[in-house]
């Protein structure tokens, strides 16, 4: 099976199939509607072949279905038939959630997002467990406040590295975690990832958008038999890190 794989984010959109090399992308922002954006990425992807969708949605969803509308885009995304829309099977998932599942090598597996605010999932003997840890409270706001975009600008590197460094810490003791990820576009502001914790790369996302048409009992290790061979040598030479528009 061909997959097309689609990363939803405030700022851009990024698509990429099975056996392609370079995604692509377009701006999103406030202006993006689901029926611009299907149109948009048919006509993008016009010459790849695929056979399903993965769609990484930048909020809520439950049974492929967003029930929550983005931040950072227009109205008119929850209850959207996407498979109706693309005419083909479509699954859709938090956006954090796919680049958890891209980055899951087995165990118990946390992915945090650090970007505008703080993305995250668990990832539990293969299944995806969406979490909303930013949404905790956390001195006299939320953790989100205090990592997120916001907390960046306010508390400065220095004291945001710190804050981040505290906060993983207490997240992998708590949830007796084996691995945990750092992705997102902040997490290169990082000067080195927190103690036990790899980075990750946005990509990602793209290998997780793959890797959601497998079954659960196919996600304990880092082999997928639906990729082409491209696919297994670009991600051993990169660790899991498909090359893709910055």
């Amino acid at each position: 099976m061909k997959v097309l794989a689609i990363d939803i984010g405030g700022t851009n959109v990024k698509i990429l199939a099975t056996g392609q090399t370079k995604s692509r992308k377009f701006a999103s922002g406030p202006t993006l509607t689901p029926r611009r954006m299907v149109s948009t990425v048919k006509k993008l992807a016009a010459d790849w072949k695929y056979d399903a969708v993965s769609i990484g949605y930048p909020g809520r969803v439950v049974e492929d279905r967003a029930i929550v509308e983005p931040r950072n885009l227009a109205q008119g995304w929850v209850g959207f038939d996407f498979a109706k829309a693309f005419g083909r099977p479509v699954k859709v998932i938090n956006d954090a959630a796919m680049q958890a599942l891209g980055g899951y090598n087995g165990g118990t597996m946390l992915f945090l997002g650090l970007g505008t605010g703080l993305g995250s999932a668990l990832m539990v003997r293969g299944h995806i467990v969406p979490m909303e840890l930013g949404a905790l409270s956390w001195k006299n706001g939320s953790i989100e406040d205090f990592v997120g975009r916001r907390g960046l600008e306010r508390l400065g590197k220095k004291k945001w590295r710190r804050t981040v460094n505290r906060l993983v810490t207490r997240f992998m003791s708590a949830l007796l975690l084996d691995d945990a990820v750092i992705g997102g576009g902040n997490a290169k502001k990082l000067k080195k990832p927190p103690r036990g914790c790899r980075l990750g790369s946005n990509a990602n996302a793209f290998i997780g958008g793959y890797r959601l048409w497998e079954p659960a009992s196919a996600r304990h290790t880092i082999h997928s038999p639906e990729w082409s061979p491209h696919d297994w040598v670009t991600f051993n030479e990169n660790r899991g890190q498909l090359r893709s528009v910055p």
